[in-house]
């Protein structure tokens, strides 16, 4: 027995007066909603309603049980006007997890003009470089980049392909040259970023294969940040994927040092957990980021 349809086919029994009328406005038969209501006095136990040729009539329990039935019908509807409501105009609190990197960078100016044209939605936003598992956590939207594990079961969205580059300030390529080769980064102050694969070389990717060069590192940091403030000061060079650097390179504060060899590149994807029934703030927000990268094969950020 469907319950629910058994106390909304009572309480329009009730509400008419009349079995016949309730089931023209509920698009029952009249055989179907005699049986919603002996179905929902059997599973009860109790008589509801007397019955006469002429005149229907609540029983004492029908009366009791009609007024709860009437609260528990009211507060469903609110429920699913609420719900309903929010599957159309975009509102309540957005939770955005962001690979650390790629957050810093670049989910400023992406967040604020969302914000601007859905004023009604709430951003709530985590940085971290580990991985995380969205629905555990709660979480509606995440950017994670390819070093990163996405749960297979995600809707996952690329983005771009940021290339891995090497930067330097106009300052310091003044005073100190600019590398014509890979070996040359050896007699190079370097900000290198704090993990272990490249604190003692950095990686070319050449013809003959990997070339790895020595470098001696001027700045050790786990911050991409800072290790920018650090190459536009001039304190050295810098290898950071293009997201990072993008907007200093084309105003020209920063230098791409040995443009033409391969460092590496970094995948930005956009995950959710599911294609179906999206929350308008959840839809809204994957057209935004999408209209926004238009040629995920491509590096956006050196475009």
């Amino acid at each position: 027995m469907d319950r629910l349809q058994s106390m909304r086919v009572f309480a329009k029994v009730v509400e008419q007066g009349s079995f016949v009328r309730a089931a023209e406005i509920l698009e029952i038969s009249n055989a179907v909603a005699t049986r919603f209501i002996a179905d929902l006095e059997a599973h009860l136990g109790i008589r509801l309603l007397n019955r006469s040729t002429r005149r229907l009539s609540l029983t004492e329990s029908g009366q009791a049980y009609l007024e709860r039935v009437r609260l528990i019908l009211a507060e469903i509807d609110d429920a699913e006007a609420l719900v309903s409501l929010d599957t159309k105009k975009p509102g309540g609190t957005l939770a955005i997890y962001s690979h650390a990197g790629f957050g810093q960078s670049q989910l400023g100016g992406l967040l604020s003009g969302y914000s601007q044209a859905y004023p009604e939605v709430v951003l709530d936003v985590t940085l971290s470089d580990r991985s995380i598992d969205l629905v555990e956590e709660g979480i509606d939207i995440g950017f994670f980049s390819s070093m990163q594990k996405v749960d297979a079961s995600m809707v996952a969205r690329q983005l771009g392909i940021a290339k891995v580059v090497l930067c330097a300030s106009p300052d310091y390529i003044a005073k100190h040259g600019a590398p014509q080769n890979p070996e040359d980064l050896s007699r190079h102050s370097c900000l290198n970023f704090s993990h272990e694969y490249l604190r003692h070389h950095w990686h070319i990717n050449t013809v003959n294969g990997v070339l790895d060069v020595p470098i001696v590192s001027k700045v050790v940091s786990n911050s991409g940040v800072l290790l920018r403030e650090f190459a536009l000061l001039g304190m050295g060079i810098v290898l950071r994927p293009s997201f990072s650097l993008g907007d200093d390179l084309r105003c020209g504060k920063l230098v791409r040092v040995l443009p033409d060899f391969d460092i590496g590149q970094v995948i930005i994807s956009m995950a959710y957990p599911s294609r179906r029934l999206l929350s308008a703030k959840v839809r809204s927000f994957v057209e935004y980021v999408s209209a926004r990268y238009p040629h995920p094969e491509s590096d956006p950020w050196l475009a």
